[in-house]
C-alpha cells in the first residue's frame, strides 16, 4: 500500500513527539512537513535534522509550499484559538484534519470507543490528554451500567506542559467534560487538570469516579480491564494503578449527586490509571504527551488504511 502523506502544524512538545512517532512507528504514513511560528523552536530544528521540510511562517507558509497538494492529512498541534483558522484553510483545500487541540470543531474521537464511526469526518478532534486517558474508562463502565455522573482528575507533571497546553487550560476542562458525556456515555461529567510541580517530575495519573445504576460488579471490572487492554495496543504504558474499586451505595448512606444534590443510590466506581510515556521526545513521566500523540497516530493510521481500501 502507498503511504499517505501528512504534515504537522505546531512545533512544540506535542507536534515534535508526534513527528518522531510517525517517523519511527508508522507503516502507512509519510511525514512531509513540520510547521511552526518560532524559527528557533527545537521542534523545527529537529525536523530539519531529520530531513523533514519546515516553515516558521505558520499555515500560510505551508499552503505556499510547492508540495502542499501532496499532503492528505494535517495534524494540528497548535492552539485551540489558532485551530479555527487552520481548519477553515485546510478544509478549503480538501485536507483531512486531525485536531490535537481542545478546539472541538470536529467530532470527539477516542480510538477504542468510536473511531470507526467518524472515518468520513473532515475534522477529527482528539479531545485532550486527560480525555484520551479517562473517557475510555467511563465508556467501559457505561456499556455495563448507566453512568449518572462521571468526574475525572488528570494530574500531569508541570514540566510536560508546554505553552500551548497552559494556554488551553479552560478549553481542556470544558472539552474533556463534554467528551465524558458525548463519548463516555455519562449523563453529566466534570473534569479537573492538575499541573504537578513536584521534582523529580511525577508520571501522569488519572482518577475516574463514576456514579452509576446497580449492575454486576464483575461485569464492570471485566469491561474496564478489557478497555485498558484496548488502549494498551497503542499506548503500552497505559495501566491500572490498582484494582477497580466498587462501593455499593444505599439510601441509608445519604450520598447526593454532585451539582444537583439529588439522592444517589447505586454503585460508586473508582478507577486509578497511570500513563508512562514512551520517551520519544520528553522523558517517560510525560505520559500525557504520549497518550495524545499515540491516539492521533492511531487515528491517522486508520484513516490511511481506509483511504487505501477505497482507492
Amino acid at each position: 500500500m502507498s503511504k499517505v502523506k501528512v504534515a504537522i502544524i505546531g512545533s512544540g512538545n506535542i507536534g515534535t513527539d508526534l513527528m518522531i512517532k510517525v517517523l519511527r512507528n508508522s507503516k502507512n504514513l509519510e511525514i512531509l512537513a513540520m510547521v511552526g511560528v518560532d524559527a528557533e523552536s527545537d521542534g523545527l530544528a529537529r525536523a530539519k535534522r531529520l530531513d523533514v521540510w519546515t516553515t516558521h511562517e505558520g499555515i500560510d507558509g505551508l499552503v505556499r509550499w510547492a508540495h502542499f497538494n501532496e499532503i492528505a492529512i494535517v495534524f494540528d498541534a497548535a492552539s485551540a484559538s489558532a485551530h479555527k483558522k487552520h481548519d477553515e484553510v485546510l478544509r478549503a483545500h480538501g485536507k483531512r484534519v486531525i485536531d490535537l487541540t481542545p478546539a472541538a470543531i470536529g467530532p470527539f474521537v477516542i480510538p477504542p470507543v468510536n473511531l470507526d464511526s467518524h472515518l468520513d469526518s473532515p475534522n477529527l478532534n482528539m479531545v485532550t490528554c486527560g480525555g484520551q486517558a479517562t473517557v475510555p474508562i467511563v465508556a467501559a463502565v457505561s456499556r455495563v451500567a448507566k453512568v449518572k455522573y462521571a468526574e475525572i482528575v488528570a494530574s500531569i507533571a508541570s514540566k510536560s506542559a508546554g505553552p500551548g497546553t497552559r494556554a488551553n487550560i479552560d478549553e481542556f476542562t470544558e472539552t474533556t467534560s463534554h467528551a465524558l458525556v458525548t463519548v463516555g456515555g455519562a449523563a453529566r461529567g466534570k473534569a479537573v487538570i492538575v499541573l504537578n510541580p513536584a521534582e523529580p517530575p511525577l508520571m501522569m495519573r488519572d482518577t475516574v469516579l463514576c456514579l452509576c445504576d446497580d449492575a454486576s460488579e464483575d461485569e464492570i471490572k471485566a469491561s474496564v480491564e478489557e478497555m485498558v487492554r484496548s488502549v494498551q495496543e497503542y499506548v503500552p504504558g497505559y495501566r491500572l494503578k490498582q484494582d477497580v474499586q466498587i462501593e455499593r451505595v444505599t439510601r441509608e448512606q445519604q450520598l447526593v449527586m454532585p451539582e444537583t444534590a439529588e439522592p444517589f443510590v447505586g454503585l460508586k466506581v473508582s478507577v486509578f490509571v497511570e500513563v508512562e510515556g514512551a520517551a520519544h521526545y520528553l522523558p517517560a513521566y510525560a505520559g500525557n504527551l504520549d497518550i495524545m500523540t499515540s491516539a492521533a497516530l492511531r487515528t491517522a493510521e486508520r484513516l490511511a488504511e481506509n483511504h487505501n481500501q477505497t482507492n
